[in-house]
């Protein structure tokens, strides 16, 4: 089936997956589930088919670069939800975002240290992150339209960034694949539904599912190349789904109790 097919069928299918599983199971659960590489791994993919697998291994590493950029952006969204609403955390965790890319953008590290850094600005965001008090439990019923446009959206960002790529570059393609824009939404309707501590669930069960990306562009970015496009993913894809699996059955991942 040709790509431009593929992308407008793969994506949303991945998406409203992740949030039905996250609405049956909480704002925790909900951060987590977008924390698996649901927009930038079918990004890789399709460039992998349309640029190469040299271009997929470097638009790789822009991935997991940009995971150290996310945990940025959830740390600066929780500290600001202390004390200001949900624009305000907003913008704050979007220019913590913007700077940690781009100075990861700048320099250029050795995979092996690139990957220390984000596993380690990962625990450093999760032992960081304010514990926010105000907000209920639960979530209320989202409106009619929510999951319609979170497939849209996705849809949308996979098409625009395969399509300016080659003009972009395989680091910054990826990198900007990672913008966490579903772990903003998310975030951000909690906080102005639910309070600052709903919106705190969702980033914390996010950092938890970003140890999970991290391995699966790590393991993306070393074999690729070597062993092909299919084998790659099949084997970042189990490795993401076992950290994924060892996070919930031994972390705080699984709704807490009332």
């Amino acid at each position: 089936m040709d790509t431009l097919l593929l992308k407008p069928i793969v994506t949303p299918l991945l998406i409203g997956a992740a949030s039905l599983a996250g609405r049956r199971w909480g704002e925790t659960v909900s951060g987590w589930f977008i924390g698996l590489p649901l927009t930038s791994g079918p990004v890789c993919w399709f460039l992998a088919i349309e640029q190469g697998t040299g271009f997929a291994a470097a638009a790789a590493r822009g991935c997991l670069a940009g995971a150290a950029a996310e945990a940025g952006f959830c740390l600066a969204y929780g500290v600001a939800a202390r004390n200001i609403g949900w624009p305000g955390s907003l913008a704050a965790g979007t220019g913590a975002f913007a700077v940690c890319a781009a100075v990861l953008q700048v320099i250029a590290l050795p995979l092996w240290l690139l990957a220390l850094i984000v596993y380690a600005a990962l625990a450093a965001a999760l032992w960081l992150m304010p514990r926010l008090a105000s907000g209920r439990a639960q979530l209320p019923a989202p409106p009619g339209w929510d999951l319609p446009a979170r497939m849209i959206v996705a849809t949308a960002l996979v098409l625009g960034l395969t399509a300016v790529a080659p003009w972009l570059g395989a680091r910054l393609s990826g990198l900007l694949a990672t913008y966490p824009l579903f772990g903003a939404v998310l975030a951000a309707f909690a906080h102005h539904l639910s309070g600052a501590a709903a919106a705190g669930r969702v980033l914390r069960g996010l950092l938890i599912g970003l140890f999970g990306f991290t391995g699966f562009f790590l393991l993306l970015a070393l074999t690729i190349e070597p062993i092909g496009i299919a084998g790659a993913f099949a084997m970042a894809t189990a490795l993401a789904l076992a950290i994924q699996g060892v996070s919930l059955w031994a972390g705080p991942v699984r709704r807490p109790r009332r």
